[in-house]
Parts: structure tokens; C-alpha cells; sequence
């Protein structure tokens, strides 16, 4: 891995080119308060901000740490070139026109492989990209307005996009940001690369990732493994739901597995709490930075309103944090704290008996911060009118984190209502001042989000393939030798064949027409047939080879088991309510592979069919160790052929009390 320290953490800065933007990276390092030296070079010797150019960077006094590189892009190479012959510590590339215009550039690619051929081992940020700040050290390459102050300590927030990185450092939330990195085309340092050399400064408390897309999924599980190690943790935004993987694939599998299912079943592998909004990820930033990773779920709520108790309620419905019911010492401790009058629940609303005595308020405030609960939100919205009177609940707030130890939040339902000069003080007073309810909840979430990263880095996709389908029997007798079971039956190339092996094989007969990615859907699948109607439905269907098996007995619950390759993730195993109406449920999990047979158990037990596996109501349940046993030949199958599959998919999977049968297989491969 290249060493970013140097790029990072410079001690001397030189800015090649001029401009509007070179003046701005000056002021901007001069604002933050970066010590060390700051050069410039320009072919022109010219004079800018009040520093003198040099004409060429052989006549710089030392070697840089770090360049920001403002010239065209054509320049750049040559740029890079010298300073990587040099020995500098890194660049900022600029310049745009690179990948990212292929589109309208047939030369864009091929110029920015010649731009990291020109790097070597010096590493690059971009091109296309405004590069960074670091508020710890006070250094910058920056060619734009920001709003980031310095800090002692703070988060590391990483993103493609510069306009967004801009956005994100103008917050007024309290955040404080140690490092804002933009990555741009990352034709040669990535995403992950950057994140896991930003886990070496210790005054970096969380990451936040703004993800449009992975590359190298191995490096990224590096990256969390790293972080789980210094406990660090990581949140992630991650945009760009893709339907290639759908325009590819022709299953049931794909039509369930389809968007942006890889990129969430990735962030699960590296336990990675994923949020949806800008709003919510900066406050899941703030919780993790003020809190570190929460150790439960579960939530207490206290207001003076009933409303604004309905509201937390109903804000956490449905989303992986809940309010537990008081236990008896809570009760006992608030019925003394605040008298009979009062309905004791969590979410609590307190009413307004104990306002503006700050001892009260704390003591009444005082059993919802328990030990089994991970994070109390404190609502309290501040008028921007007049909000003295409101200073009781700031410092009650401030004695319930000191006195009970546990994570106190004090939310404002409407971001507006919560000053920045109260922001500042709960900060330094160890509690977390959240903007907005909804986010408060997805805040939690992710701070509870507590789920070890797989040590197993997922199998790589490999190379694009052109895949053809092949026939089931064909399919089967592959899955077979990994150990799936499977009907017996014959494949047929006539009708009149089809209807002798139904009489080889004697009793009822399933006749399946072959060569259909959806045989239901095509006719071309009837069950229970006797030997003697075989013929006459083969000459119905529309296909000229058939499939004879025998009937499977009936089933507790039928299964989906899909594999599809994900080119930007991996390969994905999905698992799912199956048969006909396999779509309609829309019961599935998915994962990426391997796993092992207890991460499958967990899945089986996550779908909303669970109950009818585990058995319901009285009735005999499905054997799960030979569900999981089928799904891992399935897998077995996957890694043997790996260059060579596109999917996979077993629907049904009839899952008896003592068995578990394929009944229908397709496979896409080379």
C-alpha cells in the first residue's frame, strides 16, 4: 500500500499553476493556520497572495509533501512525472478531463493510465477532484470556499464528489471535521486506501464514507477489518442503485436481487452501518464521534410533550432501535422523582412540573439513562426568540450524561431549533446534539450498528463473461455432484421418449419443457401426470426437449436459492419464499459469498417464512440442516466454477421434515 502520511499530514506545500484558485488555496491555508512552508510554482515567476513563485519546481528548496497540481490535464502528467521522480510525498490532480469523459474524449482513459504510469509509487488523489483538508494540522490543498474550522479531534469524511464534500464542510451541526478528502476518478489511490491510512492518526474518532461505487472489494474488507481492530468506527452513504445486474440476468433470482442488493449485503459482510441521507449521516458522525459505537439498541425518550413522545414512538417503527418498557426500579425511581400525576412510559413525556429546576429535571431524567439503555434522547426544541428559559434543560441534560454515564442525546425535532452555541457546549459536556428527530433515529440506528466485519474478503466476480443457459437436466446432474439432490429423472428429445421414461419410472411424473428461463409462465410445466398423459402434454409445450422426474412429496415450505454475479461486488447468494409465486412474497435475504452454514441458519431465520420452517402452529417443521446443506452445495458448485458462472438459481427448493430437494435448477455459465 502507498504511504499517504506525507500527502496527508504535510509539512510543505507547493502549488503548481495560478489563478483564482491558487489565491484561494493560499488564503484558505493561511485562514486554518498551516505552519509550515508554502510554495508556488509558476512559469511566470509571478507574485500571488504575497508569495514569491518559482519558475520550476527544480528550483524548489526541498522536496514537497504534498502538490496541488492546477494546470490542464494534459500538463498534469508531466507534472506528476517530475514530482514522483522527485521523491514528493503526493499530489492533488486537478485538473478534469480524464476517465470521466470518455463519453465525449475517446483519448480521456487512455490519458489518465498514462497519469498513474506517471505517479509510479507516489501517491495521487483525483484527477477531477478538489483534494483535502486537514483541520487537525491546519494544511489544505483546497482551490475553494469551506467551513471547516480547526480541531483537536473529529471525524474523517471521504467522497467522489467535491461539490458534496464542499456542502458537507459548510454543516452547521456541530460536527467537528478532522479530515474532508475528496477522491474524484481514484485512478490510482482509492477510496478504502484512503480510509485505512486516515485509521493511523489517533485523533480521528469515526469515518464516513460517501460511497458511489466499489472497486476492490478485498481492499475495503482490509479497510474494516483495520477499523474494527483500532475501534474505529465506520458509517457509510452509499448512492447509485444499478439495474444492470437485472438487464443481465434472466431468474427469479435477478429480479429479487436486483439494484443496489450487493452494495447493501457488502456493507453488512463489513459491518458497515449504511444511511440514506446527507442530514442523517452527518448525525450518525456526530453520535459516534461524541459516544463512539453505542453497546445496545435501545432507546428512551423524554419530553414535556405527549406529542413529542407519539412522534419518537413512531419515528422508531419499523427501524432496528426501540423503546423498551420501564422496568419496575425505573418506575419506582420516577414515581418519586415526579409524583403520581404523571403516566410513567418510555417514550416518557414528563410534563412540566420539575421546569427550570435544574436539580429536579436531572433527578426526574435521571432512571431513563439506565444501564440497558444504549442512547436517551433528551427533546428538547430551543426558540430562537428567546431561549433563556430553556437553559434548565441544557444543563439537566449536561448532569444526566455526567451522573448516569451512559449516552445522552438532546434533539431538537426541527433542526433549526438547536443553537450553536448550545451545540458547543453539550459537545464539550460529553452529550450529542442531534438536528431532527428522524435523524436521531437513523443516528441511533447506526451507532448500535454493531456487527464484526467477515475476516473472509467475498469472492471476486472476475472478468465479464458471455453466459448461455443450459438445460435442467444438465443443470441438476452439475448440482448433483456438489452434493444438491435431485429428482430422479430423464431428459427426452420427443414426446414419444418423454412418455416412455414416464413409464420407467412407474407412478405420478412431473413433464417440464426445457430451454425456458420461466417454464410456468410458458406452459411448460405440468405436474402429477400419469405415465399415459405424458406424451400428449409434451406435445402441447412449447419446446422440443423435455425433462420426466418423478413427483416429490409435499412440502412444509418452498425455498429460492440464487446465486448471481455481481461484477462490482461479487457473487451474491440469494435466499427466499419460493415457487411460482416467488415474486410476489418478495421474502428473500441476500448475501455475499462464502458464508458458513450458521450465517446461513441466521438468514433462514430472518425471512418472514421463518415460522413455517421452524414449524407452525403444531405442525412438523422443515429439516434446516438439510436446507443448509443444499444451499452450501450450491455454493460449492459457485467457488469450483467461479470464472465461469453468471447465476445460478434452485426454485423450488421442496423442503421436507427430513429432506430438502432441487426441482428445478438453471444455470448461466460459459
Amino acid at each position: 500500500m502507498r504511504n499517504l502520511d506525507r500527502l496527508l499530514r504535510p509539512k510543505s506545500i507547493v502549488l503548481i499553476g495560478g489563478g483564482a484558485w491558487g489565491a484561494q488555496v493560499i488564503r484558505q491555508s493561511q485562514r486554518m493556520g498551516f505552519q509550515g512552508a508554502l510554495y508556488i510554482v509558476h512559469p511566470k515567476g509571478v507574485r500571488i497572495e504575497g508569495i514569491q513563485a518559482f519558475r520550476s519546481l527544480a528550483e524548489l528548496p526541498e522536496v514537497p509533501d504534498a502538490a496541488f497540481i492546477g494546470v490542464n490535464r494534459r500538463a498534469t502528467v508531466d507534472v506528476v512525472a517530475e514530482l514522483s521522480a522527485m521523491g514528493a510525498g503526493g499530489a492533488v490532480c486537478f485538473a478534469s478531463g480524464f476517465s470521466e469523459a470518455e463519453a465525449e474524449d475517446d483519448t480521456a482513459t487512455a490519458l489518465q493510465a498514462q497519469l498513474v504510469a506517471a505517479a509510479g509509487g507516489m501517491p495521487i488523489l483525483g484527477p477531477n477532484c478538489y483534494g483535502f483538508i486537514n483541520a487537525l494540522d491546519g494544511a489544505l490543498l483546497w482551490p475553494d470556499q469551506h467551513g471547516c474550522a480547526p480541531v483537536d479531534s473529529g471525524v474523517a469524511i471521504l467522497t467522489q464528489s467535491s461539490n458534496i464534500a464542499i456542502n458537507l464542510t459548510m454543516q452547521q451541526r456541530g460536527l467537528p471535521i478532522a479530515y474532508m478528502v475528496t477522491c474524484g476518478n481514484m485512478a490510482q489511490t482509492k477510496q478504502a486506501e484512503i480510509a485505512l491510512a486516515l485509521l493511523d492518526d489517533p485523533r480521528v474518532t469515526a469515518i464516513g464514507l460517501h460511497i458511489e461505487g466499489f472497486s476492490d472489494t478485498h481492499a475495503w474488507n482490509r479497510l474494516a477489518i483495520a477499523a474494527a481492530e483500532k475501534g474505529i468506527p465506520l458509517v457509510a452513504l452509499k448512492v447509485g442503485v444499478s439495474d444492470q445486474a437485472q438487464r443481465a440476468t434472466v431468474s427469479h433470482t435477478a429480479s429479487l436481487a436486483g439494484g443496489d442488493a450487493g452494495a447493501a449485503a457488502l456493507l453488512r459482510r463489513l459491518g458497515i452501518a449504511r444511511l440514506r441521507d446527507l442530514p442523517s449521516f452527518l448525525e450518525a458522525l456526530k453520535v459516534l464521534h461524541v459516544n463512539g459505537r453505542l453497546d445496545v439498541s435501545l432507546l428512551s425518550s423524554i419530553s414535556c410533550s405527549g406529542g413529542e413522545a407519539s412522534l419518537a414512538a413512531d419515528t422508531a417503527h419499523g427501524r432496528a432501535v426501540s423503546f423498551p418498557a420501564l422496568n419496575e426500579g425505573q418506575k419506582r425511581a420516577l414515581r418519586y422523582a415526579l409524583g403520581p400525576m404523571v403516566a410513567l412510559s418510555n417514550p416518557l413525556d414528563y410534563n412540566t412540573y420539575v421546569w427550570r429546576d435544574v436539580e429536579k429535571m436531572t433527578a426526574a431524567w435521571l432512571p431513563m439513562a439506565a444501564e440497558h439503555i444504549g442512547l436517551t434522547l433528551v427533546i428538547v426544541d430551543y426558540p430562537h426568540t428567546d431561549a433563556e428559559d430553556w437553559e434548565c434543560a441544557t444543563q439537566a441534560a449536561l448532569n444526566l450524561q455526567a451522573q448516569s454515564g451512559r449516552p445522552v442525546a438532546v434533539v431538537a425535532t426541527l433542526p433549526e431549533l438547536m443553537p450553536h452555541d448550545v451545540m458547543e457546549r453539550l459537545i464539550a459536556g460529553g452529550v450529542t446534539p442531534i438536528c431532527g428527530l428522524s435523524e436521531a433515529i437513523a443516528a441511533a440506528e447506526a451507532a448500535a450498528f454493531n456487527v464484526s466485519p467477515d475476516p473472509v474478503p467475498p469472492l471476486q466476480p472476475g472478468a465479464d463473461r458471455a453466459a448461455q443457459l443450459i438445460s435442467e437436466s444438465v443443470a441438476k446432474e452439475m448440482l448433483g455432484e456438489f452434493g444438491l439432490r435431485v429428482p430422479k429423472g430423464y431428459a427426452a428429445n420427443s414426446a414419444a421418449e418423454a412418455g416412455i421414461i414416464a413409464e420407467k419410472i412407474g407412478g405420478l411424473v412431473v413433464l417440464k419443457g426445457q430451454g425456458l428461463a420461466h417454464k410456468s409462465e410458458a406452459g411448460a410445466v405440468v405436474v402429477g401426470l400419469s405415465p399415459d398423459a405424458v406424451e400428449a402434454r409434451a406435445n402441447e409445450m412449447p419446446t422440443d426437449s423435455f425433462l420426466v422426474e418423478e413427483m416429490v412429496g409435499s412440502p412444509v415450505a418452498e425455498l429460492l436459492i440464487g446465486v448471481t454475479r455481481d461484477p462490482a461486488h461479487g457473487f451474491l447468494l440469494t435466499i427466499g419464499a419460493g415457487g411460482v409465486l416467488t415474486e410476489l412474497w418478495q421474502d428473500t435475504v441476500s448475501m455475499l459469498l462464502p458464508v458458513e452454514p450458521a450465517q446461513i441458519q441466521d438468514a433462514l431465520q430472518n425471512l418472514r417464512i421463518a415460522p413455517l420452517l421452524n414449524g407452525y402452529r403444531g405442525k412438523p417443521g422443515a429439516d434446516l440442516g438439510a436446507i443448509t446443506k443444499a444451499i452450501m452445495s450450491v455454493q460449492a458448485y459457485v467457488i469450483a466454477h467461479q470464472g465461469a458462472i453468471s447465476e445460478v438459481e434452485v426454485n423450488p427448493l421442496i423442503c421436507g421434515t427430513d429432506s430438502a430437494i432441487a426441482v428445478d435448477a438453471l444455470i448461466r455459465r460459459t
